[in-house]
């Protein structure tokens, strides 16, 4: 059975997307530890993110850095932490947060009812920052 992710890129499922290429792509999750809380999920769909080919894991890392760097210009945080973590769906993927201290990285204070007038203007403003650095893998 496909994953929840798998259903996401495959458009059964809707999803707030920011960036789209042939191996990967981003978009915001729905229960965000704060505004621009990015993921960033492979298309193939790997359980275990040590079993990613190394390839793989290097253009998620790339990835990564670019969407990162445009959430530290949208939403100006003290930094943009990553976390892998990966229990929660049994398909890699890598977190983006904006943040001002660790404690924004703990998945207990995620905000489980997020209102979706919110997480729009926060894609609408990681798009416009990846825009802006001119990435044109920007997704509407």
């Amino acid at each position: 059975m496909a994953s929840v992710f798998t259903m996401i890129i495959d458009g059964e499922l809707p999803g707030r997307f920011v960036w789209k290429d042939d191996r990967c792509v981003a978009f915001l999750s729905i229960n965000p530890l704060a505004p621009g809380h990015t993921l960033v999920v492979p298309r193939e769909e790997v359980d275990h993110w040590i079993d990613l080919e190394d390839g793989l894991m290097q253009h998620l890392m790339e990835v990564s850095k670019k969407i990162g760097v445009a959430l530290n210009l949208g939403f100006k945080p003290a930094k943009v932490g990553m976390m892998i973590a990966g229990l929660e769906v049994p398909h890699a993927h890598i977190h983006l947060v904006p943040m001002a201290g660790e404690h924004d990285l703990d998945a207990d204070s995620a905000d489980l009812a997020p209102n979706p007038d919110h997480l729009d203007a926060a894609a609408d403003r990681v798009r416009a920052a990846l825009k802006a650095l001119g990435h044109p893998e920007v997704s509407e």
